[in-house]
């Protein structure tokens, strides 16, 4: 009878591997939710106007039409957003996977909030130049980059030291 229970056991143990999601799959995820998430906060901050641009911003260079302008044009920015964070994640787990620190997701957010607005900004013809934002544009969409870093990298941490331990 014991030595039936220890089986038992082995094989749960076993099973409870098998079902578990590999570290890739779970940056994925991590990834498209964290671009879901805070690219629906980012609508909903371009819809009662505390920013001046909305997630089809992402469309602006290769998308054609007014559609982008409509409330269709936004959900497929937030889909695309979402696609492309999966890359901008398993960026985070390449450069800072070991680093549990809230700091490093903060400094990770204001990287990618001065990459959009500095480095990207001529690709993007709806975005005007950082001089040229409202006060409120800036600050609401620092915030939202430095949230999303910090949901990234938070999480990404705490599977990588989840996987170790």
């Amino acid at each position: 009878m014991n030595e039936n229970r220890v089986e038992q056991i082995k094989q749960d143990e076993q099973i409870k591997q098998e079902n578990q999601m590999s570290f890739p799959a779970k940056v994925a995820l991590i990834g498209f939710f964290g671009g879901i998430i805070w690219s629906l906060v980012g609508y909903f901050a371009f819809f009662f106007n505390f920013i001046r641009v909305g997630p089809a911003l992402i469309l602006m260079p290769w998308a054609l039409g007014d559609w982008k302008n409509t409330y269709i044009g936004q959900l497929v920015g937030i889909l695309a957003i979402a696609t492309l964070s999966i890359g901008v994640a398993f960026l985070y787990k390449l450069l800072l996977q070991k680093v549990v620190s809230m700091w490093a997701g903060i400094g990770f957010g204001l990287v990618l909030w001065g990459l959009v607005f500095y480095v990207l900004n001529p690709l993007f013809p709806g975005l005007k130049n950082v001089q040229n934002l409202d006060s409120n544009t800036i600050i609401t969409s620092l915030c939202l980059y430095v949230l999303y870093g910090v949901f990234i990298g938070y999480s990404i941490s705490y599977e990588y030291a989840e996987q170790k331990g």
